[in-house]
C-alpha cells in the first residue's frame, strides 16, 4: 500500500473535517469537555495530527497546549499542577502537544529527573486521569508510532529545510542515540497507564497522511452522536455595494495568483 498523494488525502480529510465541525458544535451545545493527548517520538507527526483535528475549528473553542520546560517555580510544584490550568472548560476542546507524559519519556531517558520521580509518576498518572474522567472530562490518549528509519529521514529533512529548522533542537539530536531507551520507557509507560478509564490508542504514523485520517476517524467514532443542527441565520441583501463604497481597493501584486 503506497503513501497517499496530496489530492487523495484532501478528498478523504474533507468529510472528516465537516464531522469535526459538527462535533465542535455539539461540544459547545452540550458543554462537553474534550481533552486529547498527542504523544510520540520526535518527528512522529504530532503537529500535523493536531492540525488535522483542530485546523478547521474555532481557535477560541479548540486550544492547542504545547508547554515549554518548567521554570524554577513550576519545578517546585506538584508535577501535574501546571497542566491542570490548561484543562478544558465546558464546551472546550484542548489538544495537548505532549503532556504530563514528558516525565515518563524525555525526562526519564535524557536524565532530567530521577527514577524515583518516574516511578511516582507512573503510580499517580492513572489516579490523576481517573479524577479527570470521573469529573466528566472526555480524555483521549494517542501514541503516534514511527520506526527509526522514518525518524532519521524526518530529522534530516528538518536539518536541511530552513522552514523546518526551528523544529530541531539539541535534545532531538541527542535523542537519536537513545532510540531503544525511548522504546523501553514507552513500554513501561503503556503498561502502567493503559487503563479502562483512560486507555492508550497507538496509531501507525510511518505514513503520516494515513495516520491522521485514522486518528481523526477513531476520535469521532469514540464520541457520542454529535449531530446538532446549526442555528438558522437570516442573510438579507444590504441594498448597496459595500465594495464600491470602500475607500481603497488594492490591486494584486504582479505575479501573485488571483482568485
Amino acid at each position: 500500500m503506497g503513501k497517499l498523494k496530496r489530492k487523495e488525502y484532501d478528498d478523504l480529510i474533507e468529510p472528516l473535517e465537516e464531522e469535526l465541525v459538527r462535533m465542535a458544535r455539539w461540544a459547545r451545545h452540550t458543554g462537553a469537555r474534550i481533552c486529547v493527548i498527542f504523544e510520540g517520538r520526535d518527528t512522529a507527526g504530532k503537529g500535523g495530527a493536531i492540525r488535522a483535528v483542530g485546523g478547521r475549528l474555532n481557535p477560541r473553542q479548540c486550544r492547542t497546549v504545547a508547554l515549554s520546560k518548567p521554570n524554577e517555580t513550576e519545578m517546585t510544584q506538584w508535577y501535574f499542577q501546571r497542566y491542570v490550568q490548561h484543562l478544558p472548560a465546558a464546551g472546550e476542546i484542548v489538544l495537548f502537544d505532549r503532556s504530563w507524559y514528558n516525565r515518563a519519556g524525555v525526562e526519564k531517558v535524557m536524565g532530567f529527573t530521577d527514577d524515583a520521580k518516574v516511578r511516582q509518576f507512573l503510580e499517580e498518572a492513572p489516579k490523576f486521569e481517573k479524577m479527570l474522567t470521573d469529573d466528566g472530562i472526555l480524555l483521549f490518549k494517542y501514541w503516534l508510532t514511527t520506526d527509526q528509519v522514518n525518524q532519521e529521514e524526518r530529522l534530516r529533512e528538518r536539518l536541511e529545510d530552513p522552514l523546518k529548522r526551528w523544529k530541531l533542537s539539541p535534545i532531538d539530536l541527542a535523542a537519536r542515540e537513545k532510540y531503544e531507551a525511548y522504546t523501553e520507557a514507552r513500554e513501561a509507560m503503556l503498561k502502567a497507564t493503559h487503563t479502562d478509564h483512560a486507555p492508550w490508542t497507538l496509531i501507525d504514523f510511518n505514513d503520516q497522511k494515513r495516520g491522521r485520517l485514522t486518528l481523526v476517524r477513531d476520535l469521532l467514532d469514540r464520541l457520542p452522536d454529535t449531530h446538532v443542527e446549526p442555528p438558522e441565520l437570516d442573510f438579507p441583501a444590504l441594498g448597496h455595494d459595500p465594495i464600491a463604497e470602500s475607500y481603497t481597493v488594492l490591486k494584486p501584486i504582479a505575479g501573485f495568483p488571483v482568485d
